[in-house]
């Protein structure tokens, strides 16, 4: 781990021999402080990663595409509560919940997102439908849904998402008259009356993503949010939006995780790639730019996952920490929090 400006925090991992297949992953960016996370939540936060690392290596290591891999390891993060991504997902203003989500594959570019939809499990499996079938980039709203369920993904009530922690979250927001907060920006559930909450971390901008490179050398991204507590209805992150919050070509993929509007603002996810591509920079040069110098530009706080088309992989954020992780086929998982890890 390497220090850079602004308290951030940086890994990177360059193969030394033959490029191998890797997958990295990332559960959102915050300030998560030691001093404020119980050991028991730590162990659950490590455990689900390494858990989902684990089994992306067996998939790459028996030859699975990068897309699959990729794709697999978001929708086992939306399964999960701890995070901020389908089931666990936090409340609007009106509360309800509005989740959003894309997929790209390097090789070929094809994309696919869905934003704002309510009623479909796995938001990050829409995405893909509509990559794969649908001849569009981006569908919305309620035929988003609509359009997940022609395609025979599962549907659940919209309550299915809610967790009793994720609802006093957005009562704490409220009575306090903050505004926007993003996922557990300000006071914590933990400091809450009668909230047991699931997470310890003071703030955390929740989104999670997975990027990859197979055996063949291709490369692909995925990247799922269920948003900012209290956020208007209708408001749409970079989590969605390709080039923003995801993206992956030939050279990069790229998944990211922060203030989405700023992310939006840079182009962040393809600001690495056109650094790389255009610039000549190297994986380590082009998203540390993105993530120490441009991003804080426009006020932007939070993280990105990126592997390159020779298997290095680069995990960095200019918060105080980062769920992530990485693995190469044959290896086994490296799991971080904090950073200095």
């Amino acid at each position: 781990m390497s220090a850079h400006p602004s308290s951030a925090a940086s890994f990177s991992h360059a193969p030394s021999g033959a490029a191998k297949p890797v997958l990295a992953i990332h559960g959102g960016a915050g300030t998560i402080l030691r001093s404020r996370m119980s050991a028991v939540m730590e162990a659950a936060y490590r455990a689900e990663l390494a858990k989902i690392l684990a089994d992306g290596e067996r998939e790459l290591a028996r030859g699975d595409a990068a897309l699959d891999v990729a794709v697999e390891a978001v929708r086992r993060l939306e399964e999960c509560e701890l995070f901020n991504a389908g089931k666990g997902a936090v409340y609007t203003a009106d509360e309800r919940h509005e989740l959003d989500a894309s997929v790209m594959d390097g090789a070929t570019r094809r994309a696919g997102a869905v934003a704002g939809v309510t009623r479909v499990r796995n938001p990050v499996l829409a995405a893909r439908a509509v990559m794969e079938h649908s001849g569009h980039v981006m569908l919305i709203g309620p035929a988003a849904d609509a359009y997940a369920f022609e395609r025979q993904l599962e549907r659940v009530e919209p309550t299915w998402f809610g967790t009793p922690q994720r609802l006093a979250q957005l009562r704490i927001a409220q009575a306090s008259a903050a505004g926007h907060v993003l996922d557990h920006d300000g006071q914590t559930l933990a400091e809450a009356p009668n909230a047991d909450a699931p997470l310890d971390e003071r703030t955390k901008f929740g989104t999670v993503g997975a990027v990859a490179r197979d055996a063949l050398g291709q490369l692909a991204a995925a990247t799922s949010t269920g948003g900012m507590t209290n956020k208007r209805a209708g408001r749409v992150g970079d989590s969605p939006i390709l080039g923003a919050g995801c993206y992956a070509d030939g050279s990069v993929a790229v998944s990211c995780t922060g203030t989405g509007e700023a992310f939006m603002r840079i182009a962040a996810a393809h600001e690495v790639s056109a650094l790389m591509r255009l610039a000549g920079c190297t994986l380590d040069q082009a998203c540390g730019r993105v993530v120490f110098e441009e991003l804080p530009v426009v006020g932007g706080e939070g993280g990105l996952i990126a592997v390159d088309a020779t298997g290095g992989i680069w995990l960095g954020f200019n918060t105080e920490g980062m769920y992530r992780g990485w693995v190469e086929a044959g290896g086994a998982p490296s799991v971080g929090i904090y950073k200095n890890e």
